[in-house]
């Protein structure tokens, strides 16, 4: 679904733009809602075929790799936190599972907007990682009492948390602050959760569900990428040829950010 080149016709630098059919309800896609790469043929090649309504202009500063990095995960994190979360300057961020490519992308746009990141982890270096990135600190979820380490950790809980797990819901709801928002965006470590329903609404606690964006918050995106000079986190790059290779790599759960391939000049 990610993708990023030239136009065959014009010339013109583009990003993809990974849905298909949203329609025109910002709150959320359409009945015809599909992915690029789902319903169609996907970027794996070095002729792709989409709408020029999905076609964007590619940000200048920004390499092939950064620019094609961008679409899925950079929408994802941009929506969760701005759209979703309505995240503030001054607001303490908290980024689950550090080191994906949302929850880094999620990690540099709330640092940008002068919000107060932290992480969890299971991996110590992807927490020093992502510090270099602009998060202040973060914790290990390994550890059974994480949301205690959370809330020692920024006096009293976070104002946001974003979560691209839906088990660690039950975790982050011991952690947020009153009246604070949890934007939840995916299921990965577990589809399930239990919730504490008092913690939920004695705390005044917001549960937002969050998926991709729509083509306001691609334009948007592309925007804030400009003007706050973001540039994607690159962990590694194959060319197209080595394709099973960088799905393997993927895969093994080691990288701190995206995994980019290539296709020939």
């Amino acid at each position: 679904m990610d993708g990023a080149g030239m136009r065959c016709d014009t010339g013109e630098e583009v990003v993809i733009y990974p849905c298909l059919n949203w329609g025109d309800n910002r709150a959320g896609p359409g009945s015809h809602f599909a992915i690029v790469g789902d319903a169609t043929d996907g970027t794996y090649a070095e002729l792709v075929a989409v709408p020029e309504s999905v076609l964007y202009p590619k940000p200048p500063k920004l390499s092939w790799e950064e620019a094609a990095a961008l679409p899925c995960a950079a929408l994802t994190a941009y929506r969760a936190l701005f759209t979703r979360a309505r995240v503030m300057a001054g607001e303490t961020v908290l980024v689950l599972g550090a080191g994906g490519d949302v929850s880094t992308f999620a990690v540099m746009f709330a640092a940008a907007a002068d919000a107060e990141v932290y992480v969890t982890s299971s991996s110590p270096s992807k927490i020093r990682a992502v510090q270099k990135i602009g998060a202040k600190g973060g914790v290990l979820h390994t550890d059974p009492d994480w949301p205690q380490q959370v809330r020692e950790l920024t006096s009293g809980g976070a104002d946001v948390i974003i979560s691209g797990s839906g088990s660690m819901v039950t975790g982050a709801l011991d952690c947020v602050k009153v009246g604070g928002r949890i934007a939840v965006f995916g299921p990965c470590g577990g589809r399930m959760a239990m919730i504490n329903v008092p913690a939920l609404f004695l705390g005044q606690v917001s549960i937002l569900g969050s998926n991709l964006g729509s083509p306001d918050d691609f334009g948007e995106m592309l925007v804030f990428v400009r003007r706050n000079d973001i540039r994607p986190v690159i962990d590694r790059v194959y060319p197209l040829s080595e394709i099973s290779r960088a799905h393997s790599y993927f895969e093994s759960q080691v990288r701190v950010g995206k995994v980019v391939v290539t296709t020939p000049a």
